[in-house]
């Protein structure tokens, strides 16, 4: 199945290196290009991508608030929003997560990295590039932000996981895969997607990256201090 890819950013030269990377590859096309978050949201309605590559910092609306917004349509439920920036680590990143992206990548990433990311994002999955480790992440959602005021509190939701399905979600916010959960727990892979898919419709989590944040956020695991 060709994934298809809508590329937001505000430098033109950017979207094109961007554009000729995608279509370069027979399981990706490019379906758009945005220069600004409005019409970003405005194109992932029309088009319906599988996967929106945005950029962070733009004039006018910028990605956060295009994300937050394609995130919260119903209509683009399968829609997954992976977020480029320049600084790899700062509060925006954690702010992008909470507004609904799968992930985020640096805008220095080597083309594999991009195009991976990409393939990890249709499929589901937590981006999380090497360079903003898990450590951090999981010190910026301790700390709190802006958003801190909006956000629904996941403590109560939690009750309805099982044990099991509350000890897979452990595993998923330390960054292990199905295979690597499933041989923890000494199960198969199927039995892992399983408890994930359940805990990530008991939890109302688009995907993985939501997971992470849920398991943060709620309290469910703490940030070790370095």
């Amino acid at each position: 199945m060709t994934i298809r890819v809508l590329l937001v950013d505000d430098q033109t030269l950017l979207r094109s290196a961007f554009r000729v990377l995608v279509d370069s590859e027979p399981d990706m096309t490019v379906v758009g290009e945005a220069a600004d978050g409005a019409e970003a949201v405005e194109l992932a309605r029309a088009e319906r991508p599988d996967v929106v590559l945005m950029d962070i910092r733009m004039p006018g609306m910028d990605g956060l608030a295009a994300t937050r917004l394609i995130s919260s349509d119903p209509e683009l439920d399968r829609v997954r929003v992976v977020m480029l920036t320049t600084f790899e680590v700062d509060e925006y990143v954690v702010r992008s997560l909470r507004a609904g992206a799968s992930g985020f990548l640096g805008k220095g990433a080597e083309p594999e990295e991009l195009l991976n990311a990409i393939r990890i994002a249709a499929a589901g999955e937590a981006l999380l590039s090497p360079v903003a480790t898990k450590g951090l992440i999981a010190k910026f959602l301790a700390q709190g932000g802006p958003d801190d005021d909006t956000s629904e509190p996941y403590s109560d939701r939690l009750e309805a996981l099982t044990g099991r399905e509350r000890e897979v979600l452990v595993l998923v916010a330390g960054g292990l895969s199905n295979d690597e959960i499933a041989e923890r727990l000494a199960v198969s892979p199927l039995t892992v997607k399983t408890h994930v898919n359940r805990a990530m419709a008991k939890l109302g989590a688009r995907d993985r990256a939501q997971l992470v944040v849920t398991a943060y956020e709620s309290g469910l695991v703490r940030p070790r201090v370095e």
